[in-house]
């Protein structure tokens, strides 16, 4: 296994969070050489400048946290996130579209954020997998395969639960070995982190990412 620090995405979004602790994150990025910084749109400019000179991407998460904004708002939120420096985009799925089974309207609404993006960034799709069964995993899985991201992610991190090594699995069973699966939402630790990747994660999200790295246990996600 490669170092472990170049599968993390390290991830500050708490709404209360502060340029002094979006700054501390991108030092230790650059420090431990993850792959990215991920935060809200506020910040993504002001990460874009922290990061210059380095090799640590900026992502942006776009339809955060709940999925239901309408294609068009995300696709607007792509648009200025690129402008503004973003390398990466971790968008939610409509979750309420997926369960209605309008399946039509999410793939609409992840190709409105690919088209967008127009290859200027990786597009990750987060399916909320604490949401869903196991069938609408796989149908979900499918759809963000069948538009053209570069990933599937399990979670926010910010619903009822986060990764599990299951998912994973399936996951990486449905889109097969050439597309990214990320794993995100719970992992605080170098074992958690380990078994996610053994089950197929290329990407790790967690906010824990030094304690990762470390060997030691994070307190708490995002």
């Amino acid at each position: 296994m490669k170092n472990i620090a170049s599968y993390i995405d390290h991830t500050i979004l708490k709404p209360d969070t502060t340029k002094d602790n979006v700054k501390k994150v991108c030092n230790e990025a650059k420090d431990y050489g993850f792959a990215s910084v991920c935060v809200n749109p506020y910040y993504v400019k002001f990460v874009n400048e922290q990061l210059k000179g380095s090799s640590v991407k900026v992502t942006s998460v776009i339809g955060f946290p709940l999925g239901n904004s309408t294609k068009e708002v995300k696709a607007f939120e792509v648009k200025k996130a690129i402008k503004d420096g973003a390398d990466e985009l971790d968008m939610v799925i409509n979750v309420a579209a997926l369960k209605n089974k309008e399946f039509d309207i999410v793939k609409e609404d992840i190709i409105a954020v690919i088209n967008e993006a127009n290859e200027k960034a990786l597009v990750k799709v987060i399916i909320e997998t604490c949401l869903l069964d196991n069938d609408e995993i796989i149908k979900a899985c499918k759809i963000a395969k069948e538009a053209g991201a570069d990933f599937v992610k399990t979670s926010t991190g910010f619903s009822t639960d986060g990764a599990k090594v299951e998912d994973i699995k399936l996951m990486r069973e449905t889109v097969g070995k050439d597309m990214g699966v990320k794993a995100s939402g719970g992992i605080r630790d170098i074992d958690k982190a380990e078994k996610m990747i053994e089950a197929g994660a290329t990407r790790i999200g967690a906010s824990s990412s030094v304690a990762i790295v470390e060997g030691k246990k994070g307190k708490s996600d995002y």
